[in-house]
């Protein structure tokens, strides 16, 4: 069951669709990431980044964890998934 402040803000989100421009921004939190080389992997960084973000603007957070580079390992998904859910 969602609480009642959660309920609040996703609903207030919702009635701002369409009403302006969101901001979007993404954090990558792969070890091979080609902007921030990992840099968000350590405990609390990535959760840090993401508070940052919102206070900067961001209505939207975009958390990647997989890997998209051309010769990437596909076992990497297991490897991150961790990642997401700390």
């Amino acid at each position: 069951m969602m609480r009642r402040n959660a309920r609040m803000k996703r609903d207030a989100f919702i009635a701002d669709i369409g009403t302006r421009p969101l901001i979007m921004g993404i954090l990558n939190v792969t070890p091979d990431s080609f902007f921030d080389g990992g840099r968000y992997l350590a405990g609390g960084a990535a959760l840090a980044r993401v508070r940052q973000m919102v206070v900067d603007g961001c209505d939207i957070v975009d958390i990647g964890a997989e890997s998209s580079r051309p010769a990437r390992n596909p076992s990497m998904r297991q490897r991150n998934w961790p990642a997401l859910t700390k």
